[in-house]
């Protein structure tokens, strides 16, 4: 069994990678539906709206600070090496580290950033939008699921 200071980081872990589970969870299955909605300058302007919203400290908190956790889960777990949960502690890091921050990086924010180029009222915009909502949102389930599977990864191996 994971102890001391060690189980309190698994913990954490558990509750940050959970945390952007659900926000992500959360885009994936109504807040993205509900822009598509919309006409695509208001679309378009409401998302970005948001994406600036989210690199404000209450978000990036939690979603920077799992990243780091979970890197420092991954570093311990190499340098303890426990009898118990080694797996699952570095399935749960790589899965944040890898498949929600990174992905975020590579995937979701030069999406953002293109977005944020554009005028929301131009035909430009109208015409990206489409693409942008069926993209983003693609990978933004990918985000997800490799939260939440990294957060089920670590209370399994605090198990």
């Amino acid at each position: 069994m994971i102890e001391g200071p060690y189980f309190w980081l698994v913990v954490l872990g558990v509750l940050g990678t959970g945390l952007v589970a659900g926000v992500f969870c959360a885009f994936s299955t109504f807040v993205m539906r509900g822009l598509a909605e919309l006409p695509p300058a208001q679309g378009v302007a409401a998302m970005n709206a948001i994406n600036v919203t989210a690199v404000r400290p209450p978000f990036m908190a939690v979603f920077v600070g799992s990243a780091v956790l979970s890197a420092v889960i991954a570093v311990v777990t190499f340098v303890l090496w426990p009898d118990e949960g080694t797996v699952e502690l570095l399935v749960g890091s790589g899965l944040y580290l890898f498949g929600s921050f990174g992905l975020t990086m590579v995937a979701n924010v030069p999406r953002n950033d293109a977005l944020l180029k554009l005028d929301p009222g131009t035909a430009e915009a109208a015409a990206y939008w489409p693409t942008y909502v069926r993209e983003w949102t693609m990978w933004n389930h990918v985000r997800a699921v490799a939260s939440g599977a990294a957060a089920l990864a670590y209370v399994l191996a605090l198990t």
